[in-house]
């Protein structure tokens, strides 16, 4: 969120431009001293989100009040000045109405009871040119004042001012002009009883008010224009009785414009006693129909942004037409018109157009079948359903905007909150990693001491054996001599064997707990597959005399590249395919079958944000109750000294933990296993591993 402060010299509205807060660059890379960082951001944009959440429902309110009380403006001054105030974080307000070159306050909230008393007299306060609302009646724009007490009409003693500050305790004031086609209708009044200057965003949402309580105001003053001068009170109350249902339509539909242009379309049809009644609205170059009330055929979906017919006419002009008798049109006006007269046979045509900030956004049409034209009070009255029809609009897109500001923020807080755990997560592997990392390096010691001294027990027992078979002794010591040394022999044999396997173990520890080699960068991940599996099998054909396996790989073209870290994703590509290497020639030798031909293949597959990698081996597959511990560090099925039960483990670790990614096994006993891996693209976590 942006914050405004005061600096420079301000402009002629009193306003003071707003210095931009420097931002973090967007790809700055958060390392592990950027956990702060990431909560302050995520604590920015809930506050966002929150904000925008709160103006939505402000707003929602307003238009309620506005729908429940068409003709009222003081519930919806009151309600304003009130969501005013709290949204800005001010601490009380008033509502101004301009009358005979002065102003009248004529809505209060929170305002101290000393100065309400002086202000609830209902008398005219004319300002002078040297105070804030002199200055906003001269130049018709806002005025921000960082401190009322600095402001000349307080220093030359001007009691209005001296009442706000030393009565009311106002210091910093922000007043926002109400306009109507540029006159001046009165002003919203906003202020906070410290020295701090509102944002900008504040300023807008004050603005967004005071545009609020004109068309409230101008709504009011038709609907009471329409009561005063109805000489019928049936026709006055139908009116009243539409009019607020559209009302009533705008505040319960606030996401939808729908149901507003259809009730739009109902009421001008019945009240102002056409045959039918129709809502067009802007399609690029042409205008296309988005309501319709009433037995009048449309014969087209959509029809030219121009002249040639009445209704393109009255957008493009941005005026009104009323055509009495469309049989009556002289000379070459309107030529569509006469020819689509032909097909729906309508006489009268009123089109009123729809006004947007100066632009037509579309029109509403009237027809008769029969020469009736319109009255004034009907045309007024289309004029309003019309504004009607432009604020049903402008919510609609003023509350997808808020939603889809919204939805960003959650997903840009959903983000931030995966890169947090992720970082934490991080921050968590490499503390273990460096503890696993030191108590590898102290075992390591020993544990060398242990195997070489082993071995080299071995040997002087081989030493001791001869000596003794070359001494004179009885067969029966004898006997004890070689059983002893044999078992001794054996046991040693043991130690060795065990003290290798961990051995191996630490070793693989180091390897586990060593952080990310290389950089994270694009990498193809079909060229990474086949790099693997050429290494992985030339790599086993170089350890073991006489191995053979057929490979097989139906490589993705689509696959492409990756942002990843290339040596660590081969590393765990080189497990899978160095297991499945192992269960399928263990399965060969286990069943004794010479016909068996030991299989792996590997796949890949573009699943759009993310990519698939299989690898699959003909081999023994895996029991339900060893799947659910693979993935578990030590775990393994190997035989002693043929595994250390790490590799899975730091396999699981680099796809998910490390890339986001997720790693699925389908496996079917004496049969198949294979591993599934997601990757995901980007930098989002694929859906169900987080």
């Amino acid at each position: 969120m942006k914050r405004s402060k005061i600096g420079g010299k301000p402009d002629k509205a009193g306003r003071h431009k707003a210095t931009p807060k420097r931002r973090r660059s967007a790809n700055a890379v958060p390392g592990r001293s950027d956990a702060t960082s990431l909560k302050t951001e995520i604590a920015r944009l809930t506050r966002e989100r929150d904000e925008a959440l709160e103006q939505q429902k402000a707003t929602t309110e307003v238009l309620s009040i506005v729908g429940a009380s068409p003709g009222e403006l003081e519930p919806v001054f009151q309600a304003m000045l009130q969501n005013a105030t709290r949204i800005c974080e001010a601490k009380f307000g008033f509502l101004w109405l301009a009358e005979r070159d002065g102003f009248r306050a004529v809505a209060f909230h929170n305002v101290p009871p000393a100065l309400a008393t002086r202000r609830q007299d209902d008398h005219i306060i004319h300002f002078g040119p040297d105070t804030p609302m002199g200055r906003l009646n001269e130049t018709r724009q806002l005025v921000h004042v960082a401190d009322i007490r600095s402001e000349p009409a307080y220093v030359a003693g001007f009691q209005p001012m001296r009442e706000l500050a030393d009565i009311g305790g106002g210091r910093t004031l922000l007043v926002v002009p109400m306009l109507k086609e540029h006159e001046l209708v009165g002003a919203f009044a906003i202020y906070r009883q410290e020295i701090r200057p509102f944002t900008d965003r504040h300023i807008a949402l004050a603005q967004n008010f005071a545009a609020q309580a004109v068309i409230a105001i101008e709504n009011a003053r038709l609907f009471n224009e329409v009561q005063s001068k109805t000489r019928d009170l049936t026709e006055a109350l139908a009116y009243q009785t539409g009019s607020g249902n559209i009302l009533g339509v705008i505040a319960s539909s606030p996401t939808d414009v729908e149901p507003v242009l259809k009730a739009i379309v109902d009421s001008a049809c019945e009240l102002c006693g056409a045959y039918d009644a129709v809502v067009v609205l802007k399609d690029g170059d042409s205008l296309r129909f988005y309501a319709h009330h009433g037995p009048i055929p449309l014969k087209f979906e959509k029809l030219p942004l121009n002249r040639d017919w009445i209704t393109g006419r009255a957008v493009v002009d941005k005026i009104a037409i009323h055509v009495h008798d469309v049989l009556s049109i002289e000379g070459d006006q309107f030529p569509l018109t006469r020819k689509r007269l032909q097909q729906e046979g309508h006489r009268t045509v009123l089109s009123v157009p729809m006004m947007h900030e100066g632009e037509s956004i579309g029109a509403i049409v009237l027809r008769r079948l029969e020469v009736h034209p319109f009255n004034e009070k009907q045309i007024v009255l289309l004029q309003t359903f019309a504004n009607q029809a432009v604020i049903a609009i402008s919510n609609v897109e003023l509350f997808q905007a808020v939603q889809e500001r919204t939805r960003e923020l959650s997903r840009s807080l959903d983000d931030l909150r995966a890169a947090q755990d992720r970082l934490v997560q991080t921050e968590k592997l490499a503390s273990l990693g460096q503890l696993t990392a030191g108590i590898a390096h102290e075992i390591k010691n020993p544990l060398n001491f242990v195997n070489n001294f082993s071995a080299l027990s071995v040997e002087l027992t081989d030493e001791l054996e001869h000596v003794l078979k070359q001494a004179t002794l009885a067969d029966k010591i004898q006997a004890e001599v070689d059983e002893l040394t044999g078992l001794l022999k054996d046991n040693l044999g043991k130690v060795v064997q065990h003290g290798k396997r961990a051995d191996s173990i630490v070793k693989n520890m180091l390897l586990h707990s060593r952080e990310s080699s290389g950089e994270r960068r694009s990498a193809d991940i079909n060229a990474l597959v086949g790099e693997s599996l050429n290494l992985a099998y030339h790599g086993a054909r170089a350890e073991k005399v006489g191995f053979t396996i057929t490979l097989k790989h139906d490589l993705d073209p689509k696959a492409g590249a990756l942002d990843l870290y290339p040596q660590e994703i081969t590393r765990a590509l080189l497990n899978l395919i160095s297991n499945g290497f192992y269960a399928a020639t263990r399965r060969k030798v286990e069943t004794g079958d010479e016909t068996f031909e030991p299989l792996l293949s590997a796949a890949t597959r573009d699943l759009g944000k993310a990519v698939e990698i299989r690898i699959r081996d003909n081999g023994t597959g895996i029991s339900p109750e060893v799947r659910a511990k693979i993935f578990n560090p030590f775990f393994t099925t190997k035989p002693t000294g043929e595994g250390t039960g790490l590799g899975l483990s730091m396999t699981h670790d680099i796809i998910v933990k490390q890339h986001g990614g997720k790693i699925d096994v389908d496996t079917e006993p004496g049969v198949f296993t294979e591993f599934i891996i997601t990757l995901p693209r980007g930098n989002r976590p694929v859906a169900g591993e987080e």
